[in-house]
């Protein structure tokens, strides 16, 4: 006689399927898909671009790597230049980009304390001044700069573009909204920041090369 060895059912009962027959997500496979899953979320470091700000030019140059992609006109503090806390001033010295906030926002959407307030500002409306379009967060690596992220230092977009290529921020860097747009598609968290007192060429020798403006580099070079 042949014993079968099922176990009882209770009638009614949903049939249960045999775990053995590899249908079934062990727990440690279960470990393994949410490993993977952290790690494709958490995008790696930008170490390719280059951000230089020339406080005395009012202009930002992106770099790839070695090779210069953009030229942007910006507006730095009006008040001057250091890291005070609670100052209005722009620091100087190397930095980084700690956050990106604003993707896929429409150029002259609000900002207030990070998040969209829902309005959005057109450039130069009469007697508006808040953050728009675009947020890149910056995070000081020296003692001189250690406040900015404290401080809020950002760069970003401004409705007051008429300002734009002059002093007139409260310690941001403040770029037009077509421009931060195009500037936070390139660099990525983690790329570097370096905001000089000197002229941009000083600080990047590409801007007088050659070789950066060469029918071989495919990144566009804009000058405004």
């Amino acid at each position: 006689m042949r014993i079968e060895n099922h176990r009882a059912r209770t009638p009614g009962a949903p049939e249960t399927r045999n775990k053995t027959d590899g249908s079934a997500i062990r727990p440690y496979q279960w470990v393994a898909i949410l490993v993977s899953i952290f790690i494709a979320s958490c995008a790696a470091p930008d170490t390719r671009h280059h951000i230089v700000i020339s406080t005395r030019e009012q202009k930002l140059a992106v770099l790839d790597r070695t090779t210069l992609m953009a030229v942007y006109p910006v507006s730095t503090s009006k008040f001057g230049l250091g890291d005070w806390r609670r100052s209005r001033f722009t620091p100087l010295g190397q930095l980084e980009i700690a956050k990106k906030i604003g993707d896929s926002a429409p150029p002259g959407a609000v900002f207030k304390d990070r998040r969209r307030t829902g309005e959005t500002v057109l450039a130069n409306s009469p007697g508006r001044d808040p953050i728009v379009t675009r947020i890149l967060w910056l995070r000081g690596l020296e003692a001189q700069n250690a406040n900015a992220f404290s401080r809020d230092i950002y760069i970003h977009g401004t409705p007051e573009e008429w300002k734009i290529g002059s002093r007139a921020s409260y310690g941001c860097i403040r770029m037009r909204s077509s421009d931060i747009i195009q500037l936070y598609d390139i660099v990525g968290v983690g790329a570097a920041v370096t905001i000089v007192d000197m002229p941009l060429a000083s600080a990047v020798p590409a801007l007088v090369s050659a070789h950066s403006m060469a029918p071989t580099n495919p990144a566009p070079f804009v000058m405004r």
